[in-house]
């Protein structure tokens, strides 16, 4: 069963969440927040398995407060939920350490298989605000010519992960999809994260995109 956690400051939305999972089978709603500021103890005292994150909150935000939960020992994955899809939203997110990024108008069953990978260690990249994704990565991000040098230093097997990963795989459907174990998985995702200098699979997954491994709107 995933342990999930809603924060969002309107209670409507809160209420419409829990009620739209309550079908899920493998997904629980053990807590919500009104505000970011109650995430951190919260996540103390519930252990969710991922976070369902709003952005855009009175006191602290969702990019604030998913930075607050980094800090903690063993951080719970932090799925992003809203309506907005700006690349300043976006960067703020992702730079804080958020798994995921998904858009509240996301049929259901995709976003329970959102938060199934991110608790599963995978990264989700909503197809509507990848473009936003790229154009804030390309500002801010490596020439793409030093880019296109990393990814020549991966294996044929590393790209076939990375792809994979772009297409918000876990490590479990991409070890079954590959014929080989997770902890296989674990050590490729690590040799890729090292030779592409990315901090984490969100910043994997734009690189995916941004050279054409994945496509946006593909099917995952």
């Amino acid at each position: 069963m995933i342990r999930a956690l809603i924060v969002d400051d309107q209670e409507l939305v809160r209420a419409g969440l829990s009620k739209l999972l309550g079908y899920e089978d493998d997904i629980e709603i053990v807590g919500e927040c009104r505000d970011g500021s109650e995430v951190v103890e919260a996540v103390r005292s519930l252990r969710p398995d991922v976070v369902l994150m709003d952005v855009r909150m009175k006191e602290v935000d969702g990019a604030a407060a998913t930075g607050l939960l980094q800090e903690l020992e063993d951080p719970p994955p932090v799925l992003v939920l809203t309506t907005f899809g700006e690349p300043e939203v976006v960067a703020a997110a992702l730079g804080a350490g958020a798994r995921g990024f998904i858009l509240k108008d996301t049929p259901a069953d995709d976003l329970a298989s959102a938060i199934r990978c991110v608790a599963d260690g995978g990264a989700w990249l909503d197809p509507q605000v990848t473009p936003a994704v790229l154009e804030t990565y390309r500002s801010s991000g490596l020439p793409r010519a030093a880019e296109a040098r990393q990814l020549r230093e991966l294996t044929a097997r590393e790209r076939e992960v990375l792809a994979r990963i772009g297409r918000g795989r876990s490590n479990q459907e991409i070890a079954a999809e590959l014929y080989i174990t997770e902890a296989t998985v674990k050590s490729h995702i690590s040799n890729i994260l090292s030779k592409l200098g990315a901090r984490d699979r969100s910043a994997a997954i734009v690189l995916a995109f941004d050279h054409g491994l994945v496509q946006p709107g593909q099917d995952r």
